[in-house]
């Protein structure tokens, strides 16, 4: 197998760290989330390239090995957004499948929806279109000390993680993530309380993975992070009714927090969702978590392959 190769990729005001393997003219671009990495789709890179697609993952600005924004406070899923299709075009690809998990699936569709001749289909893992803005989740009805709206606040995810080294930070975030209950701290705790140091990693994510997603975010930190996504969700994006035309597959894990979003099980499960991804096709996996691109990499990589395989590109 052929290994995967890095480079960095100038895009607008930045420069992007680009991981890349397999080769062909089917072009596979994946879209992180947090506390992801372009490194979590180390199981997908290589099962997608074996499948004769060439398959790119990057670090979203402010991430990992790119570069930061000059101003990360102004930071917006426009600038993701942008900077898909201007590194299409740095890469001198016309077309490619985006291929988004968690936050990463906002971007994944709105490329799709701006810009939908850029796109063969799109593939998301635990989040289904949504439009940031205002109402793009019903903020009053989470708990209080729910993770995001505890991170929404100016200073305060800062001064919780600032007491962990970062390796710490993630593992706990890992851990948290990949439970069925959403992450919601009382009153008199803060999120990285939720987790005892002494709780081990889930089975799939090992020391090796961990370190390696450390050294990551060593080099970037959290300051672009908690405002893309998490300070940033409520900025209006500037699309009346988007639809994506495109083919497009939705996995999500029964056992993923988020399903238990308000509203979110009856968006999907009801088909409201088709109504801005009408050609959306969507697959429940029983055991998986919110991470089941790498806790089930296998069934995940057999849903992606058959999915792109079937487009008729």
């Amino acid at each position: 197998m052929e290994k995967i190769k890095h480079s960095h990729v100038a895009v607008r005001d930045v420069k992007l760290h680009v991981a890349e393997i397999g080769e062909g003219p089917k072009v596979v671009v994946f879209l992180h989330g947090f506390p992801e990495i372009w490194y979590t789709w180390r199981h997908q890179m290589i099962g997608v390239a074996d499948a004769g697609y060439r398959a790119i993952a990057f670090d979203f600005r402010g991430y990992g090995l790119s570069d930061q924004p000059n101003d990360p406070e102004k930071g917006s899923f426009a600038d993701l957004v942008d900077d898909v299709v201007a590194l299409l075009d740095a890469l001198g690809i016309e077309k490619a499948f985006l291929v988004g998990k968690d936050f990463g699936a906002l971007p994944a569709y709105l490329v799709a929806a701006v810009k939908p001749e850029r796109v063969c289909g799109v593939i998301t893992l635990g989040v289904p279109f949504m439009l940031p803005g205002t109402s793009v989740l019903p903020w009053h009805l989470f708990p209080k000390g729910f993770y995001m709206l505890r991170w929404q606040e100016p200073g305060r995810a800062e001064a919780d993680f600032g007491r962990l080294d970062v390796k710490t930070v993630i593992r706990n975030i890992y851990i948290l993530f990949s439970r069925s209950e959403l992450p919601v701290a009382g009153d008199d705790q803060e999120i990285m309380d939720l987790v005892d140091e002494s709780t081990p990693l889930p089975p799939w994510f090992s020391e090796d993975d961990l370190a390696a997603y450390a050294s990551l975010y060593e080099k970037s930190g959290f300051r672009f992070a908690l405002q893309v996504p998490y300070r940033s969700l409520g900025k209006e994006y500037a699309m009346v009714d988007p639809k994506v035309t495109a083919p497009a597959l939705l996995i999500m894990g029964e056992k993923d927090y988020v399903l238990k979003f308000p509203g979110m099980e009856d968006y999907i499960r009801a088909g409201q969702v088709k109504h801005f991804v009408p050609n959306l096709d969507i697959t429940f996996m029983p055991e998986g978590s919110h991470f089941v691109h790498e806790q089930l990499p296998e069934q995940v990589n057999s849903l992606v392959v058959d999915f792109l395989n079937k487009q008729n590109i």
